[in-house]
């Protein structure tokens, strides 16, 4: 039984090694020179003026989870596609079980508003034009210095 898994097991132990050998090599040849610009947060290389007024929306996030949660339920489609004559009527229940529970995930989602964001787009679409006027009045201002 134990022999079944020897080589999955030799895989992830060699992983580990390379990942664990990988850091150690980096932290003692690795440079070290920490400056102060090195040491502050990067932020898209802007320096930031200010604190953000509002939240960014992160709709578009959860719609990204609710695909990929559906999409993993999806998969346990192929196993029943492979085996579905031996499975036999009670596979064919089962999956039929499984499917209204989808179906009936997807159904509350769309009923409680999961997949709209019209009222998103929006929020973003004002992010973007404050975000454009900022820059126009950062280089207007740059113009009238230099």
């Amino acid at each position: 039984m134990l022999s079944d898994f020897l080589g999955i097991l030799m895989l992830l132990g060699l992983g580990a090694l390379f990942a664990a050998g990988s850091i150690f090599i980096a932290s003692k040849v690795g440079p070290r020179n920490p400056t102060a610009a090195k040491l502050a947060p990067y932020e898209c290389g802007i320096t930031p003026e200010r604190l953000p007024r509002e939240r960014f929306p992160v709709k578009f996030y959860l719609i990204a989870m609710l695909f990929i949660l559906f999409d993993v339920e999806v998969v346990f489609f192929y196993p029943f596609a492979v085996m579905f004559r031996e499975l036999g009527l009670w596979g064919l229940g089962m999956m039929g079980v499984f499917s209204l529970l989808i179906g009936v995930a997807f159904f509350y989602e769309w009923r409680m508003g999961g997949l709209d964001w019209e009222e998103e787009v929006e929020s973003a679409r004002a992010i973007v034009s404050r975000r454009l006027r900022l820059e126009a009045e950062q280089r207007a201002r740059a113009g009238r210095v230099a």
